[in-house]
């Protein structure tokens, strides 16, 4: 059963607004996973505990901010962006808390539960060929902006910094705090790669002896609904490849029995790219166990299952 560290909080005295609760999320230890790795341990960042339900609510609030506080949003323009799910969930839930009218284009085989969420916060969407993944996406959400930019705040999360430093600025420290500072490893896969980009380049500045290892599909044609095979999508203006210490490829069955496997041995139900991410930790643990090291392992879990829960990976073994 996953076990949750303590995260130190300020005593309230009152509610909070909705968006002040995005942060500040558990760290749960896996005790089952590691089971085969007896001096590893394994750490996952809880972030569907985000009220949009995933790490995307940290970097879509963070371009948010930083387009009113540059001016380009204001509430005549609508905001328009590329997503395969969850940062237009984050972009939808932040919108109606704020005022602001959302324009999303994701591929039109994005889960049933997405588009009804996002359908639930009032969000308007645009669909792009399937096989096109995020990146038809991407490109549908290029020509609807050039079409009418006055019409549009378009914070483009595949380049936009804002997306990365909110990790670096609060899901880093907030690992380190949670940790002692005794982590030995991260690894997370990437879509956007903000997450990936923000916290390694916090662990650098303050932690640089830990090993920060990037995931990704190990093909172009991966059920990996939201991550991306570098070598062949479009790359996003945010991503550094020189940054990881190395790379674990991800296949997607892997991924698929590794979230069953949370669920049954963990009870944690939660998404297709935290079963990569917790798999990649699996393989890292597997190579330091083999070597005689021991580590501590941090990765995330981006966000729950009940967007996938009509899948049909749950009913294999």
């Amino acid at each position: 059963m996953a076990q949750a560290l303590p995260i130190p909080r300020l005593a309230r005295t009152q509610a909070e607004p909705l968006l002040a609760t995005i942060g500040n999320t558990p760290l749960l230890r896996l005790d089952q996973i590691v089971r085969e790795f007896p001096d590893v341990e394994i750490f996952g960042k809880a972030e569907y505990f985000n009220p949009g339900g995933s790490v995307k609510d940290r970097a879509a609030l963070n371009m948010v901010l930083d387009g009113e506080r540059s001016g380009k949003l204001n509430p005549r323009r609508i905001i328009l962006d590329a997503t395969s799910g969850n940062t237009g969930i984050a972009y939808a839930m932040i919108g109606a808390n704020r005022g602001y009218r959302v324009k999303l284009c994701l591929p039109e085989n994005a889960s049933e539960e997405r588009k009804r969420i996002l359908q639930a916060y009032g969000a308007e969407m645009v669909f792009s060929a399937a096989d096109e993944s995020s990146d038809g996406a991407i490109r549908l959400c290029r020509k609807l902006y050039l079409a009418d930019p006055d019409a549009y705040f378009y914070p483009d999360q595949y380049n936009n910094p804002a997306n990365w430093k909110a990790h670096f600025e609060g899901t880093g420290p907030e690992i380190i705090e949670q940790t002692g500072g005794t982590l030995t490893h991260f690894v997370a896969s990437m879509g956007t790669s903000g997450t990936f980009m923000g916290v390694t380049r916090r662990l650098r500045r303050d932690l640089p002896e830990v090993k920060c290892y990037s995931a990704q599909p190990s093909s172009g044609f991966h059920g990996l609904e939201g991550l991306k095979h570098m070598p062949t999508a479009i790359v996003p203006g945010i991503y550094d490849e020189k940054l990881a210490d190395g790379n674990v490829w991800i296949e997607t069955e892997d991924a698929y029995r590794m979230v069953r496997r949370l669920a049954r041995e963990e009870g944690l139900l939660v998404g297709i790219s935290s079963g990569a991410n917790v798999h990649a930790a699996t393989v890292l643990a597997r190579e330091l166990t083999a070597r005689g090291e021991s580590a501590t392992i941090v990765t995330v879990l981006c966000d729950s299952a009940e967007k996938y829960l009509s899948e049909r990976f749950w009913n294999e073994e």
